[in-house]
């Protein structure tokens, strides 16, 4: 049996090696671990999911998928490419929800992070506390944050960042950086990691922190994959609420919607814990999967501001407390911060929910999505960081033209303002230079025979902002030539290539993000 499964990997690294060199010859290691051969699979079926996403608008074909049952069997699939004459592309794919195949590797082999999670033997979320930073979990970077709140709340407690959507990988959001409505208080996930395990593209194991090996931490976090497979992190707590106050303001005015939310998230003393904003427009129905907050009642008086205003938006922001004591604390509280505010009078609406209900809020739409048929089709999604001297420019040009015009835009248009203080420019995640910069996600979501509309709409209000030279940042970013990695990167961009240099120099890991190819010059 184990002849059979050897054969069948050393068939793998000839095919890669075929496609890879015109000569068609490969040195293959002298000494090769049968005990991995068995976790390979290249079924029709497997092939064609690993060479899908989430965004359903790129496919990239693997020769083989690798279903890890242990770390060691990460760290010999990554040695066999790295020893080998002409090594191979290798991936490591969490839940699939990136939208430009950026898990996917094309010839090469796809590690399925989700089989790992099934298979692991080791304790993979383990709560412990330390005198010196309090309350933290260890994860295994196959982990998905919906598990990460359940275990660390049998334990009163919970990280503090998170993302809207919870059913993705530890590794695959702080390879990204991990945002949400909390990033303006408390940073996005990667500023609240301790401690990683990493595999580098050598196939180094290597435990790193801001301390213990500074370079690759800094690398990792927010470095799209391109330094390591991430196989723990280390990730801080703090006492979880129990209930959360969760409010929505309606304004018809853009630069008063940005002032206000500006404002909130540099209050000082009393703080909010969540703020983001939306569009409301005709084609995005306010009583969709994101929007169902808007009693019934009020939805005719919405529409009617709607067709007056072409745009409504919407400012949503949270408090959390632990009992109806603090509930009463907390009322007072947010009854201060909104006077003063300039959204429309009247409308202001709130709810309280549980704390698991309203981090895990985009749950329910995504089921009845799934449940319509209207969850896995594509979605070419558009997200950016703008900073926040330009951002009334961006709503005039984009908002207010190329979005009106177009008449398109179907899904979520999110909009909210991040302070930079939060976030830690050592490491690999990019972000405008100002104080305050915003996020703004276009969450389109089309037919197979429409979505290219929504694509060239994105692809408009990109050249728009390079043409009136407004500094956007993609963020998980899309390009494919090199030229536009560098814009993107900027001054980090030789750091970038020195991480890559120095922890993956033959360029195996992650090839589906476009940033290096086998014959880039600078190595």
């Amino acid at each position: 049996m184990a002849k059979t499964h050897t054969f069948f990997i050393y068939s793998i690294l000839l095919h890669i090696t075929i496609t890879k060199t015109e000569q068609c010859k490969i040195l293959l290691p002298q000494q090769f671990d049968n005990t991995i051969s068995n976790k390979f699979h290249n079924d029709p079926a497997t092939i064609q999911h690993a060479s899908n996403d989430y965004g359903n608008m790129v496919h990239e074909f693997p020769v083989a998928v690798f279903h890890p049952s242990s770390i060691q069997d990460i760290i010999t699939l990554i040695k066999i490419s790295y020893n080998s004459t002409v090594p191979f592309s290798i991936a490591a794919r969490g839940q699939g929800h990136s939208t430009n195949g950026q898990a996917m590797a094309g010839d090469g082999v796809v590690v399925d992070m989700a089989s790992f999670r099934k298979e692991r033997k080791e304790v993979a979320i383990s709560v412990s506390e330390d005198p010196m930073i309090g309350y933290y979990v260890d994860v295994g970077g196959e982990q998905v944050w919906i598990d990460v709140l359940y275990e660390t709340l049998l334990h009163g407690v919970a990280p503090v960042s998170w993302t809207d959507y919870l059913y993705l990988t530890v590794g695959g959001t702080l390879s990204n950086a991990g945002i949400s409505g909390q990033t303006f208080r408390y940073g996005p996930q990667i500023t609240n990691v301790h401690e990683l395990d990493v595999i580098t593209g050598k196939g180094d194991f290597v435990t790193c922190s801001n301390k213990k090996n500074p370079e690759l931490y800094h690398a990792v976090l927010g470095g799209l994959g391109q330094f390591g497979v991430i196989t723990r992190a280390r990730i801080s707590l703090e006492p979880a609420p129990t209930m959360v106050k969760w409010m929505r303001l309606i304004y018809s005015d853009f630069s008063a919607f940005t002032k206000d939310q500006e404002r909130l998230i540099s209050m000082n003393g009393v703080k909010l814990n969540f703020l983001e904003g939306m569009l409301l427009m005709h084609k995005g129905s306010i009583n969709n999967w994101r929007s169902s907050f808007f009693p019934l009642s009020q939805h005719s008086r919405i529409a009617s501001l709607i067709n007056k205003h072409n745009i409504l938006y919407c400012l949503e922001f949270a408090k959390y407390y632990y009992d109806d004591q603090s509930e009463k604390k907390v009322d007072k509280e947010i009854k201060v911060m909104v006077q003063g505010l300039g959204y429309i009078p009247g409308l202001h609406y709130e709810k309280n929910v549980s704390y698991v209900e309203f981090l895990n809020r985009v749950r329910s739409g995504e089921l009845k999505l799934k449940s319509q048929g209207l969850w896995d089709v594509p979605h070419p999604w558009l997200n950016l960081f703008i900073p926040k001297s330009q951002i009334l420019d961006f709503n005039a040009g984009v908002f207010k033209d190329i979005i009106l015009k177009r008449n398109i835009t179907d899904g979520i248009v999110l909009v909210y303002p991040m302070n930079k203080s939060k976030w830690d420019d050592r490491m690999s995640a990019i972000t405008p230079k100002e104080d305050i910069f915003y996020t703004v996600g276009f969450l389109h979501s089309g037919g197979f025979d429409d979505w290219k509309a929504h694509d060239a709409q994105n692809k408009e209000i990109l050249k728009f902002c390079s043409e009136v030279g407004i500094n956007v940042k993609q963020y998980l970013p899309n390009h494919n030539i090199q030229e536009d990695w560098k814009n993107h990167f900027g001054t980090k961009w030789k750091s970038f290539l020195q991480r890559k240099q120095m922890f993956d120099p033959k360029m195996i890991l992650s090839p589906g993000q476009k940033i290096f190819n086998k014959y880039y010059q600078a190595f």
